[in-house]
């Protein structure tokens, strides 16, 4: 836990965002495994966290614009809770680590809100993302579930994510800390990954890396030698020499700060020739992100700046041809990476996604594109210092899309159809960095994963 200082203050930091009334700020909830009292991991909200700082389930985070009070509500535990669970702190000593002096029972929640309606006050909440979020406000605010989102306060939204988006140094160090973390995932994956291993070997040898640690996976361990899919959660392939295996993995700390970094590493350690072509061109993009990557510039800039680089790189092994500007214009390489270079990264690994990523990623004078690609990116806005968010252009040869824009006769003019005949099996690469905006330009943060060709293979032995 952070000094207390910082969430009051980050408490007085929202106050002042916001004309009046009370922000509601939920806690998440146990979700049962396959019964009450066996419930999966425990993940408190991000934004609780952000604010209130405690990390366990059934407590609700006031924070009255008018008054400037703070109040916790949340159940101290009884005899039964002791019995399982050993002797624990009341809620108002946790509520002061945090700086908050007033606490009240869960049961008090509904004539609170009572009242406050009664009064006419504006309450805020943010989005709802959680089935339980939905009865909440269904029973507390007398909000039916359906119409639930209709009623967030996008006033209260803007303001977390304006807070959110710029870390302070607690926060970049507990970042670090989950980065040192996730090297030793990575090149623990580089050192096992050998033919004839079964891929969820290495995912659940490198799960328990951030395990021991004391946190978590940040999200679901990708890896796979189908690199190809860009999510591929299925871990039953076995490794051939040959193949490429993509590992896209990160971890939480204690606090719950994240790291996300991608590697794509050659089965058997040695990258062959046309492997080693591709996988330059995504390293070049990577390198040409970073360099661009600095305060004041769009990140869809340094998006399409990275696509424009793996479109010239495709051109000159034969891949593409014509003019790269008006090909990446079109959205031709879309069928190379088509996802966008990145994403904000903090206490989620997509970084304030359930509050909604155009509020994140965008701004009024940025929108979202509908162009197959360019649409998926995440994150296009003007970049500030204090920004953390990660770089990971890719190249991948998907048979499906490749046949679908062949047979649509899809931008011919820029595709070399016949010679992708060719990689239908190459699979996938990219290459993912976690990177640090800092008031002259940028930095990749933590000690750096192995990637460029020699380091990979080098590791690998």
């Amino acid at each position: 836990m952070f000094p207390k200082d910082i969430y009051a203050n980050r408490r007085n930091q929202l106050r002042t965002s916001l004309k009046e009334g009370i922000a509601i700020i939920l806690g998440n909830e146990e979700s049962a495994m396959n019964a009450v009292a066996n419930p999966y991991k425990f993940r408190q909200d991000s934004s609780f966290l952000y604010f209130f700082g405690l990390d366990m389930p059934h407590m609700v985070g006031i924070v009255d614009v008018d008054t400037g009070e703070d109040i916790i509500f949340a159940n101290d535990v009884d005899i039964d809770d002791i019995i399982w669970m050993g002797p624990q702190p009341t809620i108002s000593e946790l509520a002061k680590k945090v700086a908050v002096e007033k606490t009240a029972p869960y049961s008090n929640l509904l004539d609170y809100f009572k009242k406050n309606i009664q009064q006419g006050r504006k309450i805020h909440f943010l989005t709802p993302y959680r089935h339980e979020h939905y009865l909440f406000y269904q029973e507390m605010l007398g909000i039916n579930a359906s119409v639930t989102k209709d009623y967030v306060s996008e006033e209260l939204v803007k303001a977390v994510v304006a807070l959110r988006s710029v870390k302070d140094r607690y926060e970049i160090e507990d970042m670090v800390k989950a980065i040192e973390t996730g090297y030793e995932m990575h090149t623990l994956a580089m050192k096992m990954c050998k033919p004839g291993i079964v891929e969820r070997e290495i995912a659940g040898a490198i799960e328990g890396v951030a395990l021991s640690h004391d946190g978590m996976v940040s999200f679901p361990v990708i890896l796979s030698q189908h690199g190809e899919t860009l999510h591929n959660h299925y871990h039953g392939n076995v490794l051939e020499k040959g193949r490429l295996m993509l590992t896209d993995a990160g971890a939480e700390t204690p606090m719950h700060y994240a790291s996300d970094f991608t590697r794509t590493v050659p089965v058997g350690g040695k990258f062959s020739t046309q492997q080693k072509e591709i996988y330059e061109i995504v390293l070049k993009a990577n390198l040409k992100a970073i360099d661009m990557t600095a305060p004041g510039v769009y990140y869809r800039d340094v998006h399409l700046a990275a696509c424009k680089t793996i479109a010239e790189g495709l051109k000159e092994v034969g891949l593409m041809k014509g003019d790269m500007d008006e090909a990446v214009r079109q959205g031709a390489h879309a069928l190379f990476m088509p996802h966008g270079l990145g994403h904000m990264l903090g206490l989620d690994v997509h970084d304030m996604e359930n509050l909604g990523e155009d509020y994140v990623g965008y701004d009024e004078t940025v929108l979202r594109s509908d162009q197959f690609g360019l649409a998926y990116l995440r994150l296009a806005k003007k970049l500030q210092p204090g920004y953390v968010l990660t770089d990971e252009p890719g190249i991948y040869f998907i048979p499906e899309l490749i046949d679908l824009w062949k047979g649509e006769n899809k931008f011919t003019d820029f595709i070399n159809y016949d010679k992708l005949e060719g990689y239908r099996t190459f699979g996938g690469i990219r290459i993912e960095d976690d990177i640090l905006v800092t008031d002259t330009g940028c930095e990749v943060m933590g000690k750096a994963i192995p990637k460029t060709v020699a380091e990979i293979e080098a590791m690998m032995q």
